[in-house]
């Protein structure tokens, strides 16, 4: 691959820093490895009382302080979703040893959400119905508004450069990352805070997603619940987790000899014109996404070593990203290449999933280990290629591909290469 082929002006996008917190960890190592070790992020919901609800499980952030990283005072003027991003953006920045205040104008922000401050809008509400207009917070608007979640990473870490929220459900945080990608190649920034957070296990959020019947109710064995291409899957499991990468020019992290975990090559976005909520049935619009990624890239799909799919544990949704890999890998490169949803450990983080996910990307090239499909037990023909069922693989990888898919036919892909360019951490 030439220098200029990825994007046609030579400024070629690399990963200096990760963070994240999730549900199997508050950090980016022991999130990793409780993955690799098959880990299950699913427990009893402790963040409200569920005992009316028909979904009694979750996966949650285990004991999250968000005062680890933000003043007290700060904190508590945030939505949870807001503090969780915080949380990433200050490991990220720790791991890339990047110096913002040296010069912030040429370092932005591209922070996803699918939903926003949903937790301060429901209490807002009960405010307003209870105690009346007069008794509302003034920071509930603020709180609640998804953009927040980057305004705070910019106004805590001192960015000054592009600012960016990308909305676009399930899809958000892959679209944060391609935007900050692009935004490096045109020369806006030379260095940006990209990713996702969600926080959306509410009251409101559990009830409206199992309203819509998108949720597994498997309440007696919540660790067996997300089980992605499974032939016995029967819903998403909800998830709450935020992740940044640290995403940086390469010539500006080589002056500064930077550790560099792998290069951003190729983004790819594509509609699918269909449905609200269930995915594109012929498959085609999601693959082009995919192909699209891939031209970017300048690979040829037998490149691809592994793939993190989106698969959320949903009937539909398995079945038709396994239709999707295949138009877009080729029928005999699909079989051949392993896949893996890690959804079935974090459940589904829906504007988080793609940064979690382009983080556990870069490590599965960082460290030659696959993440399983963990819960895979009965084959489903429908789908019906290597999954990497229940355990971690080694294997390397020198290309790699992490799909999001959300609501309302949103479709983006990423693309991860290992850098010959300067040494890994």
């Amino acid at each position: 691959m030439s220098e200029l082929s990825v994007n046609g002006n030579g400024r070629r996008v690399v990963i200096t820093g990760l963070g994240a917190v999730t549900p199997l960890g508050n950090d980016v190592e022991s999130s990793w490895a409780s993955l690799l070790a098959g880990e299950c992020g699913a427990r009893e919901i402790t963040l409200f009382d569920h005992s009316d609800y028909h979904v009694h499980f979750a996966c949650e952030l285990k004991d999250f302080d968000p005062t680890t990283w933000i003043d007290r005072k700060a904190a508590r003027r945030m939505d949870r979703f807001a503090q969780m991003i915080l949380a990433a953006a200050r490991q990220a920045e720790a791991d890339s040893e990047i110096d913002i205040a040296r010069e912030p104008e040429r370092v932005g922000a591209s922070v996803a959400t699918g939903i926003g401050g949903l937790k301060s809008f429901q209490d807002c509400y009960d405010v307003l119905k209870e105690r009346g207009p007069d008794r509302v917070n003034p920071f509930s608007i603020p709180s609640i508004i998804p953009n927040m979640g980057a305004g705070w990473v910019s106004i805590e870490l001192g960015t000054k450069g592009p600012l960016t929220s990308q909305c676009t459900a399930c899809a958000a945080s892959n679209m944060a990352i391609g935007d900050a990608v692009d935004a490096i190649r045109l020369g806006r920034a030379d260095v940006m805070l990209a990713g996702g957070t969600e926080a959306p296990i509410s009251r409101v959020g559990i009830a409206g997603f199992d309203a819509m019947r998108a949720l597994s109710r498997r309440n007696g064995d919540p660790q067996h619940a997300s089980r992605p291409f499974d032939g016995e899957r029967d819903g998403l499991v909800m998830g709450e987790a935020a992740a940044i990468l640290v995403l940086e020019e390469l010539e500006h992290a080589r002056s500064r000899g930077a550790k560099v975990y792998g290069e951003l090559i190729g983004y790819g976005v594509s509609s699918d014109a269909a449905h609200m909520t269930e995915p594109d049935p012929t498959g085609e619009n999601p693959a082009r996404a995919m192909r699209m990624a891939f031209d970017d890239a300048g690979i040829d799909p037998s490149e691809v070593g592994y793939v993190n799919a989106h698969a959320t544990s949903t009937p539909l949704g398995d079945a038709s990203e396994t239709r999707v890999l295949k138009l877009a890998l080729g029928e005999e490169n699909a079989r051949k290449t392993p896949v893996s949803s890690t959804k079935g450990a974090t459940g589904h983080c829906f504007g988080a999933a793609g940064a979690v996910e382009a983080v556990f990307t870069t490590l599965a090239i960082r460290d030659g280990k696959l993440p399983p499909t963990i819960n895979y037990e009965e084959p489903d023909p429908e789908c019906d290629l290597d999954y990497i069922p229940n355990e971690s693989r080694d294997a390397e990888v020198n290309v790699a591909v992490s799909n999001s898919f959300g609501f309302g036919g949103h479709n983006a892909c990423i693309v991860i290469r290992r850098s010959p360019a300067a040494s890994q951490p």
